[in-house]
């Protein structure tokens, strides 16, 4: 069939007992060739995750407090699981190579990179196959900017000396040498890029769920599972806070058209979640994907009578926001208003100063704010073909007595983004899973 890329989570890679499934599905389909790894994650409720320790470590250091204690325990759990898993990789040499490092101010980029390369090379060991370091393959620019072109050229000519590897997740150099991380969860994005280097049939992605919900199952009790989801739909759950795969992990396949398997390693007879480019049609004529969502928005009302007849209104807008370094979400208007929707972190404590720009620069009519707004989306490339859909969505959000503050609906009529108040967030996704789902059979 071809090569495929298998990934494996922090959960999936977290103690000897989990690698000992890993080697088991390795072992299972000999086209399992390219193994990419997380630092080991949390074996049961109240354990560490081992990144976050190598964090804890470095902010200790930084402060001049010694993290004697804490890096004691990352060098027992590795020094055990190598132990158990009866291999010999040097991980003595490793630890004080990477504490002289720590001392000598390497950073927290360093720092948190070893969990990936310590448990890469103790992998590779385990399953016999060749350890290749990201480092300087995996590049970054001087500016820290992930270099696609340069890091499929690199990687694509080292692994074709390999006929099988484990690579660490998660990092990669910058052109002076110095370890670069992607954002949390950056080992999705790493699977990704190895399966575009090495032209993968499926880039597998293994953790502890059976893939995608149609709901948070902390929200919605038992949701029905997304057996096919397209890239589009994707990206924009994850966007909305659906976390099983980083959503950057997405585009370095689908250039190159390569499915994403989301499969559970504690169960890896279930087919998962079948991530492609266009969505299959389902027996069920389903009309919604997925719901997804999160709290916490601010939005910033403008009111000015003639704006849409004031060309560069908005780019003006948009600039003093940028000048604070400030994101926005959603950009809902109408002929005389505008609103910008932004994330409550995002604006910090220049929420103040940025008001006071708008109303030197922008000089609106009325300007209004409103706070602990949660935004909701519900997606499917279903629902451009149905008609009623709004409806249905506002007529179930009504019925449960949720007030809509924002309606944003996407050009490509994939998605319907409401925002409504904090407290209403988990009536509003249970109403509408209840109207598309449970009780309208998603029909």
């Amino acid at each position: 069939m071809g090569v495929k890329v298998a990934k494996f989570g922090g959960s999936s890679v977290a103690d000897a007992i989990q690698l000992a499934k890993v080697k088991k599905i390795i072992e299972a389909d000999p086209e399992r060739k390219y193994i990419v790894v997380s630092a080991p994650g949390k074996r049961f409720d109240g354990d560490s995750k081992i990144t976050d320790l190598l964090y804890l470590c470095n902010t200790y250091i930084e402060h001049n407090v010694p993290c004697d204690q804490i890096y004691q325990v990352i060098v027992d759990r590795f020094m055990a699981m190598e132990m158990s898993l009866g291999v010999n990789v040097g991980l003595e040499k490793e630890f004080a190579e990477i504490r002289t490092k720590l001392e000598a101010g390497e950073g927290p980029d360093y720092i948190a990179s070893r969990g990936e390369y310590l448990n890469a090379k103790l992998t590779a060991a385990y399953l016999g196959l060749d350890f290749v370091d990201a480092a300087g393959l995996v590049k970054f620019n001087e500016k820290g900017k992930f270099m696609d072109e340069e890091t499929d050229e690199a990687l694509s000519a080292e692994l074709a000396k390999h006929d099988g590897a484990v690579i660490p997740g998660f990092y990669g150099t910058m052109p002076n040498g110095k370890i670069k991380t992607f954002t949390r969860g950056g080992s999705d994005i790493t699977g990704s890029i190895v399966a575009k280097a090495v032209d993968a049939v499926i880039y597998e992605n293994w953790t502890d769920v059976h893939g995608f919900l149609q709901a948070d199952p902390r929200i919605v009790k038992n949701p029905e599972p997304i057996s096919h989801i397209s890239y589009a739909e994707l990206r924009e759950l994850s966007y909305m806070g659906a976390s099983v795969l980083h959503e950057n992990a997405i585009y370095p396949v689908r250039g190159r058209n390569i499915p994403i398997n989301i499969r559970n390693t504690n169960d890896p007879e279930h087919p998962g979640t079948m991530i492609v480019s266009e969505a299959k049609p389902e027996d069920d004529g389903r009309v919604i994907t997925g719901i997804a969502g999160s709290k916490d928005f601010v939005v910033i009302n403008l009111h000015k009578n003639l704006m849409s007849s004031e060309p560069g209104y908005v780019r003006r807008l948009l600039g003093i926001l940028e000048g604070y370094g400030i994101n926005f979400e959603h950009l809902p208007s109408g002929i005389d208003t505008v609103s910008v929707v932004i994330a409550k972190k995002q604006l910090g404590n220049n929420l103040g100063d940025v008001l006071d720009e708008i109303d030197r620069k922008l000089s609106p009519d009325t300007v209004e704010v409103s706070h602990d707004i949660a935004l909701v989306a519900t997606v499917g490339t279903g629902m451009a073909n149905r008609c009623g859909t709004a409806a249905r969505l506002f007529a179930a959000l009504a019925d449960a007595k949720v007030n809509i503050r924002m309606i944003d609906q996407g050009s490509s009529e994939m998605n319907i983004i409401v925002g409504v108040e904090n407290k209403d967030f988990e009536t509003a996704i249970r109403a509408i899973y209840n109207a598309f789902v449970t009780e309208g059979a998603n029909k």
